[in-house]
């Protein structure tokens, strides 16, 4: 097979958890452990960084790797799901995994890929561990795909646990509360290994501080220590983040080529991180940290994260369940526009009342679906969306929509595009 059908083998043979839903999702680690055996143990050839949460886990995981690259770390980086190109997955020092090397795995493994037929993503994980032990990668920053206990990233032992907050999302593998969620996500907690917890929620610390004892894991609430706050942009066009450590400013704001406002909070997160992580021997400098926090995207490729253009502005963000949703909606009433167009697209398995029951109603809509087969019918979307209030018309495709939005756009007005990551990935 060539790079592409290689692609293609996976992509149409494997259940893939983006695409379909539900039956992509394995409820134990019976295959990843399965695989782990085949490929043998590579997880136990590097060190690694793992990170969970509802919320922000993406942004995290690429703030720590930006920094660890910048600190000369050979810095491997697991995330999920891609928004253009399957290698996004799998970078090491911000580069893709090369196509030769996953043409050369897939026809290498593709017999035990047929005998134990795994998801695409337990798939994937594999062969990220399994090119970082080939790379003798120093330390992998790994994302979790969903929860934590079940998912097939928690093979690790790694040296760092963190959590970046829990709210209801993929309430209908994880459980119906906050409070199931959080015991699903509090699963990478491993004995001894310290955990960092970007939020206290008041609600569901008791997780969290239940699961440290048993483990006997050194726990830090990172909102409990950090404080950040927003200055204006900078002249290149970054954030300002003035920054407080019980309530005592550090010296100098740090800039971040990350434009949300809700990575203050990924950024606590990622600042306690990154003190454990100097207790436990890797070395990271103040200049080291602000070099890698200001050049995120440029270091680790990220995109999708309030994601801009221009004449009108055009905001693209992944945020596709209500907390997320929520911070994004902070910042667009913070803003200055005439107008407001809205792109909006979600996939099929979630309820999509407690989202638009949050999205503004003087705002014009543009539904419409991204490619997938869990894309929800761009109809249905309206006709729910009309029930809250919200306006608009139905547009064939993502692209369409933009098209269509711009030419009904004034250059004081306001193009956003969300709800689904695929949506978003189109757009890109």
């Amino acid at each position: 097979m060539n790079y592409n059908e290689a692609i293609s083998f996976l992509f149409s043979s494997l259940p893939m958890y983006q695409r379909v839903g539900r039956a992509a999702y394995k409820s134990d680690l019976k295959n990843t452990l399965a695989l782990d055996e085949h490929f043998g143990h590579p997880h136990l050839a590097f060190r690694s960084i793992h990170v969970a949460g509802t919320n922000g886990k993406g942004s995290v995981a690429h703030m720590l790797a930006a920094v660890l690259q910048e600190a000369g770390y050979q810095t491997g980086l697991y995330t999920s799901p891609h928004l253009k190109d399957f290698r996004e997955r799998i970078r090491i020092n911000g580069e893709m995994i090369q196509e030769d090397r996953v043409t050369a795995f897939v026809n290498e493994h593709h017999g035990i890929i047929r005998q134990i037929e795994p998801s695409f993503f337990e798939m994937t994980v594999s062969m990220a561990f399994d090119h970082f032990a080939r790379q003798k990668v120093d330390l992998a920053v790994v994302e979790v795909g969903m929860g934590g206990r079940l998912d097939s990233t928690n093979v690790l032992h790694p040296l760092l646990s963190v959590i970046t907050n829990i709210g209801m999302d993929h309430s209908q593998f994880l459980g119906d509360t906050l409070y199931k969620i959080a015991r699903e996500k509090a699963g990478i907690m491993k004995p001894g290994v310290p955990a960092v917890i970007g939020q206290k929620q008041q609600e569901i610390s008791v997780v969290f501080e239940r699961r440290a004892r048993e483990m006997g894991c050194s726990l830090y609430f990172a909102d409990q220590e950090y404080r950040v706050e927003t200055d204006p942009q900078s002249p290149e066009g970054k954030q300002l983040m003035q920054v407080y450590r019980h309530d005592e400013p550090w010296p100098g704001s740090l800039e971040l080529d990350l434009l949300g406002h809700y990575q203050q909070m990924n950024l606590a997160t990622v600042l306690k991180a990154i003190d454990v992580l100097g207790e436990l021997g890797i070395s990271l400098s103040g200049e080291q940290v602000r070099r890698g926090l200001a050049n995120v995207r440029v270091l680790t490729g990220l995109r999708g994260r309030w994601e801009i253009g221009h004449n009108p502005m055009i905001v693209c963000d992944t945020a596709h369940n209500p907390e997320g949703m929520k911070e994004v909606l902070r910042q667009i009433r913070n803003m200055p526009w005439k107008n407001l167009h809205f792109i909006l697209g979600i996939v099929n398995d979630k309820d999509p009342r407690r989202l638009l029951s949050l999205l503004p109603r003087k705002a014009r809509y543009y539904f419409t679906q991204a490619s997938i087969p869990r894309a929800m019918d761009r109809e249905k979307l309206a006709r729910e969306a009309m029930g809250f209030g919200l306006h608009g018309q139905v547009c064939p495709s993502p692209t369409r929509a933009l098209e269509i939005a711009r030419s009904e756009a004034t250059a004081d007005d306001l193009i956003f595009a969300g709800g689904s990551i695929f949506l978003v990935a189109e757009l890109l």
